[in-house]
């Protein structure tokens, strides 16, 4: 590691002389060690390279990399060839070899490649692959060039750059300025103009004040904050530098959920790494200015993600919100002024003074500049992290970045912002995607979650589901929240269980008004979304399941029942070798199973095995 910088200008040297190391123009392959990537081998193939590299003495002659969340989650592992920015997919050991052969060779492996589910057409380079050419990556992108354990590769790409420009040539208030100017709104799913909440801050009394980064992503389907964290922590540490200096503050803090490991283990190296060349601790670059930061650990708590409840835990009481007629901003973390943004809000800040408001602002629509990051997942064909401009259109995410729905299913909703998010049907796949639009149609963003649903989704049992979720996550310190998400969880298992009744979904609505009105945080007051937005998007469903007691989508199983439609049944087997129940017996060589209805237990096994549609769901 390079000694302590001590000024902006030792810093421009440092960055000058890694950009322009000797071994630069050396073939690179750099591998997607992320956390969605390990369960499909990753940590192996890794090894496998850093092996097959030694053994054959390469070092001189390739460059290997290590790197955070590339975005393509279901494809890893993932590699990438430069120079030709080639894209390699479902990388496993046995292909290394080959992989260093042909890169040395400067040819491509076809077998690697990814192809299009529909053309089957090979692509080669990864930014003409529908999933990365829809996007606009200003903050993911750079997760595929450096190590995010090495602080010389993030300087190398002009990493702390923005922290010097900030400490050396602006004041606190000209910041501030250009961050209200460049429209950042906070990702963490409130939607505040983060300049104006870092002005509040820093002209709240008090002499001691605090910056906080938000990391406890606790939403099902939601790891963007993950991703980034663990594959670029240092440009999330030096947008909270800048805020720290912004405000006028000296300590920080980064709160973490303890789900996430290597996100602990990489911003902890980050910092350690910062501290030790002068980019944190005392007298920064020569400013003067002295910031220090300490990493928490979160339990779990769902609803730690709130602003009042995470700075209850990290004053070491129970995770609890409080009302908020008093702001954080003015009284936070020990009653002092605290800005809180979430990791994507502070990652946003060294592009916005590095490329100034107006290129921020250029990116999105008027009231939504910038990016935004989604966790796509569900029944589409292209899950993964994806950064896209406000105000693009939901089609524009489902079908172009995602590719459409699996098996070609038909798209029936999509849910964005978390548990507490909305589900929009497919009437509304052209609204714009930004805070506003989601809010107006009874979603919101949230902090990026975004699930597909496909004609088999039963969107009862969804509201259902995240209903449980929620009341299992509430705190329970406000009767409306723990009292009123109880007993909306409770009318909705009696609708999926055959035992609706007539106004159910009226006390439904009347309940919801009540959590929206009274709760004590945003958990209780957004915990009805999914609840209504399915009831007015797909009431059919309602009135299908509480007055004709059926699931027309074959999911609740107390309303459906299963049986063989013989003329299609070939008498293969495959439903008796799979049913855990033995409810199905063989009857011979093509001659249709038969299935026992008082053994069925409705597990969906024979349904989904069976190619000839030999099964029906009624």
């Amino acid at each position: 590691m390079p000694s302590k910088i001590k000024s902006s200008r030792d810093l421009e040297k440092l960055q000058q002389a890694l950009s322009k190391k000797p071994d630069t123009g050396k073939p690179r392959i750099s591998v997607c060690n992320g956390t969605a990537c390990r369960p499909y081998g990753s940590n192996p193939v890794v090894d496998a390279f850093k092996l097959e590299i030694e053994k054959r003495a390469l070092d001189n002659q390739l460059e290997f990399k290590v790197t955070g969340c590339h975005g393509f989650c279901e494809r890893g592992p993932i590699a990438i060839i430069e120079p030709g920015n080639i894209f390699y997919q479902k990388i496993k050991v046995e292909d290394v070899a080959e992989i260093i052969e042909k890169t040395l060779k400067k040819e491509t492996i076809g077998r690697l490649l990814y192809k299009d589910p529909g053309t089957n057409l090979e692509t080669v380079k990864q930014d003409d692959l529908p999933f990365y050419r829809n996007q606009k990556r200003i903050i993911l992108g750079n997760n595929t060039r450096i190590d995010p354990t090495s602080i010389e590769d993030y300087i190398a790409i002009g990493g702390y750059s923005a922290l010097a420009k900030a400490l050396s040539t602006m004041q606190p208030e000209q910041i501030i300025d250009v961050v209200k100017q460049s429209g950042l709104r906070g990702r963490g799913g409130g939607g505040f103009l983060t300049g104006s909440k870092w002005e509040t801050c820093r002209n709240a009394h008090g002499d001691v004040k605090y910056v906080i980064v938000n990391a406890d992503e606790g939403d099902p389907g939601a790891y963007a904050n993950e991703g980034l964290l663990t594959g670029n922590p240092h440009s999330v540490l030096e947008g909270l530098i800048i805020g720290a200096f912004a405000i006028g503050s000296h300590q920080g803090y980064i709160y973490v959920r303890n789900e996430y490991p290597l996100a602990l283990k990489n911003v902890t190296t980050a910092m350690q790494q910062a501290e030790k060349l002068g980019l944190l601790g005392k007298n920064i670059l020569g400013s003067g200015f002295d910031f220090s930061v300490r990493v928490n650990r979160g339990g779990g708590a769902f609803v730690c993600g709130e602003s009042t409840a995470l700075m209850a835990s990290l004053e070491g009481k129970t995770g609890e919100p409080r009302a908020k007629y008093v702001h954080t901003v003015e009284k936070g973390l020990w009653d002092s002024p605290s800005d809180l943004n979430n990791v994507e809000t502070w990652a946003n800040i060294p592009q916005i003074i590095n490329n100034g408001a107006a290129w921020f602002s250029s990116i999105g629509t008027k009231g939504n500049t910038g990016t935004k990051i989604f966790s796509l997942t569900g029944k589409v064909n292209n899950t993964g992290l994806v950064e896209i401009p406000m105000g693009i259109k939901l089609r524009e995410i489902i079908f172009d970045i995602g590719g459409g729905i699996r098996g070609g299913k038909k798209f029936k909703a999509v849910q964005t912002g978390g548990p507490s998010g909305g589900c929009l049907p497919e009437k509304l796949i052209d609204l714009s995607v930004d805070f506003d639009e989601l809010t107006k149609a009874g979603a919101m963003m949230g902090s990026g979650g975004m699930i597909v649903m496909d004609e088999d989704n039963c969107m009862v049992d969804v509201a259902r589901y995240f209903l449980t979720f929620l009341e299992e996550e509430s705190c329970g310190k406000c009767v409306p929240c723990r009292e009123g998400i109880k007993r909306m969880r409770q009318i909705l298992n009696d609708i999926t269980e055959g035992k609706g009744r007539e106004g159910d979904l009226d006390l439904l609505k009347e309940l919801s008004s009540h959590l929206k009105d009274s709760s004590l945080c945003a958990l209780g007051g957004s915990a009805p979304n999914p609840v209504l937005t399915t009831i007015k998007y797909f009431s059919e469903e309602y009135e299908a399941h509480i007055k004709q007691k059926k699931c027309p989508a074959g999911v609740c199983k107390m309303l459906i029942q299963f049986s063989i439609i013989d003329e299609k049944c070939p008498g293969c087997g495959m439903c008796v070798k799979v049913c855990p129940s033995n409810a199905i017996t063989d009857m011979g060589k093509k001659k249709p199973v038969v299935l026992d209805q008082s053994k069925c237990i409705k597990c969906r096994t024979c349904y989904d095995i069976c190619r000839m549609g030999a099964v029906k769901i009624e």
